[in-house]
């Protein structure tokens, strides 16, 4: 069995293939953004606190981070980490799923429980953005009492108020708004330069 695992001799081969992410699926990668600081507490209860911190503007779109705290002594057998996940497969999400979304001045919406990623089934996805704002989720970490997680939001929100909304039934949350003027987060966009040279392939 000596040299089992030797890699099998290759052809010439092909161009490896660009596949550029779509603006509306993350940040556009030539960009680090602006940070627009913005300190929205939506939720702070004797047990819970929720609030978004900051925001980055980019010429696309604009993500946010949401920061969870939970206070000592609350029911240890529910942990913030098993709570931001539900990816919305089959039924209603539970009510431990932490509900998050954002409504523009134009009275569009975009929430962590739409099933945004069917849309790679239904066409092209990489050439067709979907309809509508959308609400991604991306990285998030922390563990039952300290935890925070990041989404993008696309487009650019028009002028007017932004509104960031969280709804979380276990934890006796009912809907719950926070709103900034969108000309924050606009006038931050308006200064995002990317860090090269447009590519001529991107034309």
């Amino acid at each position: 069995m000596e040299g089992f695992f030797e890699p099998r001799s290759r052809g010439p081969g092909r161009p490896p293939l660009r596949v550029r992410r779509p603006s509306w699926l993350g940040p556009p990668e030539d960009s680090f953004g602006v940070l627009v600081p913005l300190r929205l507490v939506l939720v702070r209860t004797a047990e819970l606190a929720v609030a978004i911190p900051s925001a980055t503007a980019y010429r696309t779109g604009f993500g946010f981070d949401l920061a969870i705290r939970r206070a000592a002594g609350g029911d240890d057998a529910f942990a913030l980490d098993r709570t931001l996940h539900w990816l919305g497969r089959e039924g209603s999400p539970p009510p431990e799923a932490l509900r998050v979304g954002v409504q523009f001045a134009d009275g569009q919406k975009a929430t962590s429980l739409e099933r945004w990623w069917d849309y790679f089934a239904l066409q092209d996805w990489a050439q067709a953005p979907p309809p509508g704002p959308v609400l991604v989720p991306r990285g998030g970490a922390g563990g039952e009492r300290v935890r925070s997680q990041s989404y993008w939001v696309w487009p650019l929100p028009p002028d007017g108020p932004l509104a960031f909304v969280v709804e979380w039934p276990a934890l006796g949350v009912p809907v719950t708004q926070a709103r900034v003027d969108a000309a924050l987060i606009r006038l931050a966009a308006a200064q995002d330069e990317g860090l090269w040279p447009a590519d001529p392939d991107d034309a």
